[in-house]
């Protein structure tokens, strides 16, 4: 709770970091709704909206966790790692602590997207416990997007590569995948990519939760990649960590 505290605060302090993790999403959402939205017509969906908003969920909740793998080099550049040490808690705290903020981060990203949305005339169509699973499941993609860019920052030790790091891979799966468009109008060599991207697979469970219709197959492969990359980047980000303060 010190460490998750301490992350929460400096988001207070340094209100552009809240700003990076909203501001570019939410154009987006605009651009994408008012610019492209009247040539984009998902089957089955009658405002292009709907089909957006999941998408720009988990490009927002991304590109945001990069900011994890940021605060944990930079934490290590200035020593602040260090300091950590001499507190009564267990060496694995510093990382939870961080991942923690950043979902108290991300739901608050999500419900100002949600609200930004209705007003431009998103609705969750599978009723109320279906949006709250939605917004549950966007959570814990960001859960182990952070774990992810924990590790990242680890071992790069260096803010700036860490940005960098955490961001490159993210835009290329969010543009290869159903983030924006559906994948069936994408040309074959790029569908095939798109069926098996992991972005795709988090977005369509999202997507069957706001829509409606069956959803079990979809959320239950969303779930198993989430529990698959938190069970391969949590030990090894802890003991990662470990090696860095002891050595």
């Amino acid at each position: 709770m010190v460490i998750t505290g301490r992350n929460l605060r400096r988001l207070v302090r340094v209100p552009t970091l809240i700003v990076f993790a909203t501001v570019q999403p939410v154009l987006f959402v605009l651009l994408f709704t008012y610019v492209f939205g009247g040539a984009i017509r998902p089957s089955g969906v009658e405002h292009y909206v709907d089909f957006l908003l999941p998408g720009i969920f988990v490009l927002a909740i991304a590109f945001g966790a990069s900011q994890t793998g940021v605060a944990i080099a930079d934490d290590l550049a200035t020593g602040m790692i260090d300091r950590f040490r001499a507190l009564p808690m267990t060496r694995s705290a510093v990382l939870a602590g961080r991942t923690v903020a950043d979902a108290v981060r991300n739901l608050f990203v999500l419900l100002l997207m949600t609200g930004v949305g209705y007003a431009i005339g998103f609705r969750f169509h599978a009723g109320p416990v279906a949006a709250a699973g939605a917004i549950g499941l966007a959570l814990l993609i960001g859960v182990a997007l952070s774990w992810i860019n924990a590790l990242v920052g680890l071992l790069v030790h260096d803010a700036e590569t860490a940005g960098l790091a955490g961001l490159m891979p993210v835009i290329v799966l969010v543009f290869t995948s159903s983030t924006f468009v559906p994948i069936a109008t994408m040309p074959g060599w790029l569908r095939a990519f798109a069926e098996i991207n992991p972005v795709t697979v988090t977005v369509d469970a999202l997507r069957a939760l706001v829509l409606g219709g069956p959803t079990a197959e979809h959320v239950w492969q969303a779930l198993a990649w989430i529990v698959g990359l938190l069970v391969v980047t949590v030990p090894v980000a802890v003991l990662r960590y470990r090696r860095t303060v002891a050595g």
